[in-house]
């Protein structure tokens, strides 16, 4: 599913949501830098954050494991960590992967 476009950049971004919604482009800023603050500090703090209709931020704690290195296939003590991902709101898959 290789396309030729790049993804947009966040001047790219902020320059539609501005024409969008009629709105100058420090405004626009202004309020992604809110929402992206917002995530994170709520995530740090509750463990996790829904931006509704697009998906929610978790933190999960991964538990230590074995693994090996792939350079000489030494077997490896993997430290457990925590890590954030991101969970896609059923709504928004479904309109970019239509059901069969």
């Amino acid at each position: 599913m290789a396309t030729s476009r790049k993804p947009l950049t966040k001047s790219q971004i902020v320059s539609q949501v501005a024409e969008k919604f009629e709105l100058s482009k420090k405004q626009t800023v202004a309020i992604l830098d809110g929402i992206v603050e917002l995530a994170i500090s709520e995530t740090k703090k509750v463990g996790a954050f829904t931006l509704p209709g697009m998906g929610k931020t978790v933190l999960s704690k991964r538990k230590a494991r074995m693994g090996r290195n792939p350079a000489t296939g030494e077997e490896i003590k993997i430290p457990a960590k925590t890590v954030v991902n991101m969970r896609m709101a059923k709504a928004f898959k479904d309109a970019i992967i239509p059901k069969k």
